[in-house]
């Protein structure tokens, strides 16, 4: 295991801020390559000087937004029945669309910024927006948000650990329970701040 995120992190140095755009681009669409994979590595090249904070903060949030931006286009643009013919070759398919479908009516425009750091949501979150026409605006703002909260959190996390691979192997591991239980958090956290607005109305 040690290994093989030895072998990661060289690959992340040498794909330099391109490879890393365009990793974190591909993974903003419905394409399932997670995040982790680069952005970890990348925050711990961070530590030891070989990548700048900002600068990587700033391509990996616009490749993750441009990606999710992507499939919001496909879906506003091809509809429904498009996703579904060519997403099967990506996993994705009827099943999947209806959860999404149901992730959006349930919680709205603020599904864009939670589904952008969702395990199993992320991938394809951008597309019931799509297909509802949702504002453009609203849903670049909140997409951003999310995105950018996305790949801080794991460019952190691979600046904290440093080069201890127990602690990279921890939070490989786990990654996706820490991100569902900051989901939750935030979920609950809107619906009180939504209560808590119409009581004061």
């Amino acid at each position: 295991m040690n290994e093989l995120l030895l072998y990661i992190v060289d690959l992340v140095e040498k794909m330099g801020y391109i490879g890393i755009f365009l990793m974190t681009f591909i993974e903003g669409t419905l394409i399932p390559i997670p995040n982790e994979i680069t952005l970890i590595p990348a925050g711990f090249l961070v530590s030891k000087g070989e990548f700048n904070f900002w600068i990587l903060l700033i391509i990996s949030a616009a490749g993750n937004v441009m990606g999710s931006m992507t499939s919001y286009y496909v879906a506003f643009k091809y509809g429904r029945n498009a996703l579904l013919r060519y997403g099967k070759y990506f996993f994705f398919d009827d099943k999947k669309m209806q959860k999404m479908e149901s992730f959006f009516q349930k919680h709205g425009p603020f599904s864009v910024f939670i589904g952008r750091i969702a395990p199993g949501i992320k991938h394809f979150i951008s597309f019931p927006p799509g297909l509802a026409q949702m504002d453009f605006k609203k849903f670049f703002i909140y997409s951003s948000l999310g995105g950018t909260l996305w790949v801080l959190i794991l460019i952190l996390i691979g600046i904290t650990i440093g080069n201890n691979q127990d602690l990279i192997n921890y939070y490989v591991e786990k990654m996706n329970y820490i991100i569902f239980f900051l989901v939750i958090f935030v979920i609950i956290f809107y619906i009180r701040y939504n209560k808590i607005k119409k009581n004061n109305q």
